[in-house]
């Protein structure tokens, strides 16, 4: 198939993109390069996927890998005159978006950006799926959408009315414009709730690299809600595993019961104390972390865990990475990146 995948300088995108082509799809990627986090990881992922430098950061401009079958355009997705000629040009099959703002807290500090990227953006998304006969839309979500949800684990029957930062908000504004262009357009989308990713090439703004950046430095870490908190860390791979096995199943049977609109979390099923994450990152560093306590940030929550349940089902979704594994995994990518 003939896939676009946005996002692709991002760490999910990355991966996404790499697998998909190593399976015999054509893939477009698309990103506009924020300087949200370092853009240099941005480009050394796209260099793994063949793109140099020197042509990604040409705005509006498909370039070819070097050596897989894989395209680049930077892009901004809410721009409207530029996207729908990319799809005229193109003819996907199907559209993976992953591009977002990323970021809790930072959307507490930077609301403009979030409604630019996550609502205008993901209307153009939708918008030329539409218009350009797109046969499945796959976009990421969020599990913030549960916000202060109290239930173990949570579930996609869960009510998820209550965000608690505008991420989250922008998040479950998706799922429902999603649902509305499902129902209006007669076309399918699945909405993937991504619990904690974490795993090599991953994002510097996360605890899994903020951690380990700090302890390698000897600077103390942010332990926040003084180390009660426990989160549903699932590895980049098991998360690739899952999106990509969505993309490839055709969604004709769900076209024929008109089960157009679908949300699944994707995570580990298994929720992870923060005390014993950052113990595994020591142990991988061979040091103690500095740790400094300190009181819930805004915005943020307590527990996640996700009832994987209907991926599982529907998917055969099977994640099976443990933490001491992903983190070792982690932990080697930082220290041969990093030098």
């Amino acid at each position: 198939m003939n896939i676009l995948v946005t996002g692709a300088a991002g760490f999910i995108g990355y991966f996404v993109s790499k697998v998909l082509t190593s399976k015999g799809h054509s893939v477009v990627g698309l990103d506009n390069i924020n300087d949200y986090y370092d853009v240099n990881l941005k480009y050394s992922r796209l260099k793994e996927l063949g793109i140099d430098k020197s042509e990604a950061i040409k705005f509006n401009t498909l370039c070819k890998s070097t050596s897989i079958n894989f395209s680049f355009v930077r892009m901004n997705l809410e721009d409207r005159n530029e996207l729908p000629k990319l799809f005229d040009s193109q003819k996907f099959d199907i559209v993976c978006n992953l591009a977002a703002q990323a970021g809790v807290r930072y959307s507490i500090e930077n609301p403009e950006t979030y409604v630019d990227s996550n609502l205008v953006g993901f209307l153009n998304i939708l918008e030329c799926c539409r218009n350009y006969d797109i046969k499945h839309l796959v976009y990421a979500s969020s599990s913030s959408v549960y916000g202060m949800n109290k239930k173990i684990p949570f579930s996609t029957d869960d009510n998820v009315d209550h965000p608690i930062s505008l991420y989250a908000a922008t998040k479950k504004s998706n799922e429902l414009m999603a649902h509305t262009y499902s129902h209006l357009f007669k076309f399918p989308t699945t909405g993937l709730r991504f619990f904690t990713v974490y795993g090599p090439w991953g994002r510097p703004d996360m605890a899994m690299f903020l951690f380990t950046d700090a302890i390698v430095n000897d600077r103390p870490i942010k332990v926040f809600n003084h180390g009660n908190m426990e989160r549903d860390f699932t590895y980049i791979d098991d998360i690739v595993e899952g999106v990509v096995r969505i993309i490839e199943k055709s969604a004709q049977p769900r076209i024929d019961t008109n089960n157009l609109y679908k949300v699944y979390n994707i995570g580990n099923n298994n929720s992870v104390k923060l005390l014993d994450f950052i113990k595994e990152i020591e142990i991988n560093l061979d040091k103690v972390a500095i740790k400094n306590m300190m009181e819930m940030q805004p915005g943020d929550v307590e527990r996640t865990w996700a009832d994987v349940d209907e991926l599982i089902k529907d998917y055969d979704y099977r994640p099976n990475t443990s933490i001491k594994q992903g983190v070792k995994s982690f932990i080697d990518w930082f220290k041969n990146y990093y030098k």
